[in-house]
Protein backbone atom coordinates (compact mmCIF):
# COMPACT_ATOMS: atom_id res chain seq x y z
CA UNK A 1 0.00 0.00 0.00
CA UNK A 2 2.13 3.39 -1.29
CA UNK A 3 1.69 6.28 1.05
CA UNK A 4 -0.07 9.53 -0.85
CA UNK A 5 3.54 10.72 -0.01
CA UNK A 6 5.54 8.58 -1.30
CA UNK A 7 3.04 9.15 -4.98
CA UNK A 8 3.73 12.72 -4.80
CA UNK A 9 7.87 11.99 -4.93
CA UNK A 10 7.54 9.71 -7.87
CA UNK A 11 5.39 12.19 -9.52
CA UNK A 12 8.19 14.98 -8.97
CA UNK A 13 11.11 13.03 -9.52
CA UNK A 14 10.41 11.34 -12.36
CA UNK A 15 12.42 12.12 -15.49
CA UNK A 16 9.24 12.20 -17.45
CA UNK A 17 7.01 14.42 -14.81
CA UNK A 18 4.38 16.23 -16.50
CA UNK A 19 3.67 19.64 -14.37
CA UNK A 20 -0.35 19.32 -15.23
CA UNK A 21 -0.47 15.61 -14.08
CA UNK A 22 1.30 16.98 -10.86
CA UNK A 23 -1.01 19.67 -10.31
CA UNK A 24 -4.17 17.56 -11.14
CA UNK A 25 -2.75 14.97 -8.60
CA UNK A 26 -2.46 17.44 -5.90
CA UNK A 27 -5.74 18.76 -6.20
CA UNK A 28 -7.19 15.75 -6.61
CA UNK A 29 -5.87 15.18 -2.94
CA UNK A 30 -7.28 18.39 -1.89
CA UNK A 31 -10.68 17.77 -2.82
CA UNK A 32 -10.23 14.07 -0.39
CA UNK A 33 -9.00 16.01 1.97
CA UNK A 34 -11.99 18.22 2.30
CA UNK A 35 -14.20 15.19 2.07
CA UNK A 36 -12.99 13.06 4.41
CA UNK A 37 -12.21 15.67 7.05
CA UNK A 38 -15.83 17.35 6.62
CA UNK A 39 -14.69 20.60 7.35
CA UNK A 40 -17.44 21.73 5.34
CA UNK A 41 -20.48 20.24 6.98
CA UNK A 42 -18.90 21.24 10.44
CA UNK A 43 -19.23 24.65 9.57
CA UNK A 44 -22.64 24.32 7.86
CA UNK A 45 -23.28 22.89 11.37
CA UNK A 46 -23.42 26.67 12.60
CA UNK A 47 -25.24 27.89 9.34
CA UNK A 48 -22.66 28.63 7.32
CA UNK A 49 -21.89 28.90 3.55
CA UNK A 50 -18.59 27.73 3.04
CA UNK A 51 -17.24 28.54 -0.81
CA UNK A 52 -13.66 27.41 -1.96
CA UNK A 53 -11.71 29.50 -3.47
CA UNK A 54 -8.04 30.08 -4.43
CA UNK A 55 -5.71 27.69 -6.08
CA UNK A 56 -7.90 24.56 -5.59
CA UNK A 57 -10.61 26.62 -7.15
CA UNK A 58 -9.44 27.73 -10.44
CA UNK A 59 -7.19 24.80 -10.73
CA UNK A 60 -4.16 26.14 -10.43
CA UNK A 61 -2.33 24.45 -7.34
CA UNK A 62 1.03 23.12 -7.56
CA UNK A 63 3.65 22.86 -4.67
CA UNK A 64 1.75 24.70 -1.75
CA UNK A 65 -0.65 22.44 -0.63
CA UNK A 66 -3.21 25.45 0.74
CA UNK A 67 -6.47 24.78 1.02
CA UNK A 68 -8.50 28.21 1.09
CA UNK A 69 -12.09 28.94 2.42
CA UNK A 70 -14.39 31.88 2.62
CA UNK A 71 -17.29 30.76 5.25
CA UNK A 72 -19.95 33.26 5.62
CA UNK A 73 -22.53 33.50 8.54
CA UNK A 74 -24.82 36.47 9.26
CA UNK A 75 -23.68 37.23 12.50
CA UNK A 76 -19.48 36.81 13.35
CA UNK A 77 -20.22 34.88 16.85
CA UNK A 78 -16.70 34.26 18.48
CA UNK A 79 -18.13 31.61 20.26
CA UNK A 80 -19.54 29.73 17.31
CA UNK A 81 -16.07 30.23 15.39
CA UNK A 82 -14.24 28.81 18.35
CA UNK A 83 -17.10 25.95 18.22
CA UNK A 84 -15.87 24.43 14.93
CA UNK A 85 -12.38 24.77 15.69
CA UNK A 86 -12.98 23.19 18.98
CA UNK A 87 -14.65 20.34 17.24
CA UNK A 88 -12.33 20.00 13.71
CA UNK A 89 -9.53 19.87 16.61
CA UNK A 90 -11.04 17.22 18.46
CA UNK A 91 -11.65 15.12 14.82
CA UNK A 92 -8.51 15.50 12.91
CA UNK A 93 -4.78 15.84 12.89
CA UNK A 94 -4.56 19.55 13.54
CA UNK A 95 -0.63 20.35 14.08
CA UNK A 96 -1.26 24.08 14.71
CA UNK A 97 -3.90 26.70 14.85
CA UNK A 98 -3.80 30.33 14.45
CA UNK A 99 -6.30 32.67 15.21
CA UNK A 100 -6.96 36.41 14.08
CA UNK A 101 -10.02 38.60 15.27
CA UNK A 102 -10.58 41.21 12.45
CA UNK A 103 -14.24 41.79 13.45
CA UNK A 104 -13.94 45.72 14.12
CA UNK A 105 -11.66 45.99 11.06
CA UNK A 106 -13.02 46.59 7.57
CA UNK A 107 -12.25 43.09 6.79
CA UNK A 108 -15.04 41.70 9.29
CA UNK A 109 -13.80 38.69 9.85
CA UNK A 110 -11.56 36.17 12.18
CA UNK A 111 -8.70 34.23 10.40
CA UNK A 112 -8.33 30.42 11.05
CA UNK A 113 -5.29 28.81 10.06
CA UNK A 114 -4.17 25.80 10.75
CA UNK A 115 -2.12 23.11 9.73
CA UNK A 116 -3.21 19.41 8.94
CA UNK A 117 -1.11 16.25 8.56
CA UNK A 118 -2.72 13.51 6.13
CA UNK A 119 -2.39 9.98 6.14
CA UNK A 120 0.58 10.12 4.24
CA UNK A 121 2.62 12.96 6.73
CA UNK A 122 1.88 15.34 3.78
CA UNK A 123 1.49 18.85 5.56
CA UNK A 124 -1.65 21.08 4.29
CA UNK A 125 -2.53 24.84 5.74
CA UNK A 126 -6.19 25.27 5.80
CA UNK A 127 -6.96 28.93 5.41
CA UNK A 128 -10.14 29.43 6.44
CA UNK A 129 -11.57 33.06 6.93
CA UNK A 130 -14.54 33.70 8.20
CA UNK A 131 -17.02 36.57 6.90
CA UNK A 132 -20.22 38.57 7.82
CA UNK A 133 -22.74 38.22 4.79
CA UNK A 134 -22.59 41.45 3.32
CA UNK A 135 -19.89 42.65 4.61
CA UNK A 136 -17.46 44.68 2.27
CA UNK A 137 -15.80 42.22 1.13
CA UNK A 138 -18.09 39.66 0.88
CA UNK A 139 -17.76 37.43 -2.24
CA UNK A 140 -15.00 40.16 -3.58
CA UNK A 141 -12.17 37.42 -3.48
CA UNK A 142 -14.85 34.57 -5.49
CA UNK A 143 -15.14 37.34 -8.23
CA UNK A 144 -11.45 37.43 -8.94
CA UNK A 145 -11.06 34.52 -10.69
CA UNK A 146 -9.33 33.55 -13.77
CA UNK A 147 -10.95 29.99 -14.58
CA UNK A 148 -12.19 31.93 -18.07
CA UNK A 149 -9.12 33.41 -18.78
CA UNK A 150 -6.67 30.28 -18.71
CA UNK A 151 -5.84 28.41 -21.85
CA UNK A 152 -3.58 25.69 -21.71
CA UNK A 153 -0.73 27.85 -22.59
CA UNK A 154 -1.30 30.22 -19.76
CA UNK A 155 -2.02 27.65 -17.63
CA UNK A 156 1.26 25.49 -17.74
CA UNK A 157 3.28 28.91 -17.73
CA UNK A 158 1.51 29.70 -14.10
CA UNK A 159 2.00 26.23 -13.08
CA UNK A 160 5.60 25.94 -14.09
CA UNK A 161 6.48 29.44 -12.20
CA UNK A 162 5.12 28.31 -9.53
CA UNK A 163 6.68 24.72 -9.45
CA UNK A 164 10.48 26.81 -10.22
CA UNK A 165 9.80 29.11 -7.53
CA UNK A 166 12.26 28.33 -4.79
CA UNK A 167 10.36 26.50 -1.28
CA UNK A 168 11.78 29.44 0.14
CA UNK A 169 9.91 32.30 -1.65
CA UNK A 170 6.43 32.63 -0.46
CA UNK A 171 4.82 34.87 -3.43
CA UNK A 172 0.71 34.98 -3.99
CA UNK A 173 -0.71 33.29 -6.71
CA UNK A 174 -2.33 36.52 -7.53
CA UNK A 175 1.09 38.21 -7.91
CA UNK A 176 1.53 35.66 -10.39
CA UNK A 177 -1.55 35.56 -11.95
CA UNK A 178 -1.28 39.74 -12.73
CA UNK A 179 2.28 39.31 -13.85
CA UNK A 180 1.32 36.73 -16.37
CA UNK A 181 -1.86 38.30 -17.72
CA UNK A 182 -0.48 41.85 -17.55
CA UNK A 183 2.96 41.96 -18.09
CA UNK A 184 3.25 38.99 -20.04
CA UNK A 185 5.46 37.28 -17.68
CA UNK A 186 6.88 33.68 -19.23
CA UNK A 187 9.03 32.76 -16.27
CA UNK A 188 9.99 32.88 -12.49
CA UNK A 189 13.01 34.87 -13.63
CA UNK A 190 10.63 37.44 -15.69
CA UNK A 191 8.49 37.29 -12.80
CA UNK A 192 11.30 38.73 -10.24
CA UNK A 193 12.25 41.16 -12.28
CA UNK A 194 8.62 42.37 -13.02
CA UNK A 195 7.40 42.70 -9.31
CA UNK A 196 10.14 45.44 -8.97
CA UNK A 197 8.70 48.03 -11.12
CA UNK A 198 4.79 46.46 -11.22
CA UNK A 199 3.83 45.98 -7.68
CA UNK A 200 0.20 44.64 -7.03
CA UNK A 201 -1.19 47.18 -4.68
CA UNK A 202 -4.33 45.88 -4.15
CA UNK A 203 -4.79 42.48 -5.30
CA UNK A 204 -8.75 42.84 -4.53
CA UNK A 205 -8.98 45.68 -6.75
CA UNK A 206 -7.57 43.43 -10.22
CA UNK A 207 -9.37 41.16 -12.62
CA UNK A 208 -8.27 39.61 -15.27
Amino acid sequence: HISARFCIFVIQKSIKMDIIVLSEHNQQLAWNILKNTRIIPVWEGIGARVNIVGSLKTGLMMKNKDIDMHIYTDKLVIADSFSVMSELAEKLSLKEIQYKNLIDTEEECIEWHALYEDEGSNRWKFDMIHLRSGSKYDGVVEKVTIIHCLTPEIKRTILQIKYDMPDNVNIPGIEIYHAVFTGGVQNYEELMQYRIGNPLKNSLEWIP
